[in-house]
C-alpha cells in the first residue's frame, strides 16, 4: 500500500502537519508513505515581499509533485492554507491539472481527505476542508475525515484546531503560533486512520 500526503504551505504550518500526517500514517504496516509538495506559483519577488522565502527554506527539499502521478496511490491525503474558505491558488491549480486522470477515472476508489491553516480560530478550515472534499468526489475518492473518536477535538479551554473533516492549526495573524501538541496528535491520529481505512479497501 503507498499513501501521499501532499501539500502547499507559504510559512511552514501545514508542512508540519504533513510531518504529523505522515508519522501517524507510517504506524501502519506496509505502508509507504510519501511526502510531497505542490509547485509554487508566486514569483519570488512576492514570495520576498510577503516573507515567505526563507520559511519555505525549511522545505525545500521535499520533492515536487506532478498530477499524473495521483494514481499510483491509494491514499491521497491533502494539506492547504486556507485561502478566503477555499484551497490556496497553489493547490487549486495543482488539481486542475488533474482533468487525464478524472476523465478515466483513474482515482475511482481511493481514499482521500485534508488538513488545513488558518490565521484565526473562525478563519474557514472547515469550509475549506469540505471544499477540498468536494474536488476529490469529483475524483470518486473515499473521504475520510478526522473522527471523533480522536477526543482531542472536544476540548474548549485552550486554543485549538481540530475538526472533523480534518486535522487543521490555528497559525495567528502574523503566523506567530505554530502546531501545537494537540494538533499535530490529531495530524497523526488523521494519518494513521485514513491509511487503516485505505488498507482496508485495498483488500
Amino acid at each position: 500500500m503507498k499513501t501521499l500526503v501532499l501539500f502547499y504551505s507559504t510559512y511552514g504550518h501545514v508542512y508540519k502537519l504533513a510531518e504529523a500526517v505522515a508519522e501517524g500514517a507510517r504506524q501502519v504496516a506496509d505502508n509507504e508513505v510519501v511526502i510531497k509538495r505542490v509547485p509554487e506559483t508566486l514569483s519570488k519577488e512576492l514570495l520576498d515581499q510577503i516573507g515567505a522565502t526563507q520559511a519555505q527554506k525549511a522545505f525545500e527539499h521535499i520533492p515536487v509533485a506532478k498530477p499524473e502521478e495521483l494514481d499510483q496511490y491509494d491514499a491521497i491525503i491533502i494539506g492547504t492554507p486556507t485561502r478566503y474558505g477555499n484551497v490556496c491558488s497553489q493547490i487549486q491549480a495543482f488539481l486542475d491539472g488533474t482533468g487525464a486522470l478524472w476523465a478515466q477515472g483513474k482515482l475511482i476508489g481511493k481514499v482521500g481527505g485534508g488538513f488545513v491553516s488558518t490565521a484565526t480560530q473562525h478563519g474557514g478550515q472547515e469550509v475549506t476542508l469540505r471544499s477540498l472534499h468536494t474536488e476529490m468526489l469529483h475524483h470518486g475518492l473515499v473521504i475520510v475525515g478526522l473522527p471523533y473518536a480522536w477526543q482531542g477535538q472536544m476540548g474548549h479551554t485552550d486554543v485549538t484546531g481540530g475538526t472533523p473533516y480534518g486535522a487543521s492549526t490555528v497559525a495567528g495573524g502574523q503566523g506567530e503560533r505554530q502546531p501545537s501538541d494537540n494538533e499535530l496528535e490529531g495530524a497523526r491520529f488523521q494519518g494513521r486512520h485514513t491509511a487503516e481505512i485505505a488498507k482496508k479497501l485495498a483488500k
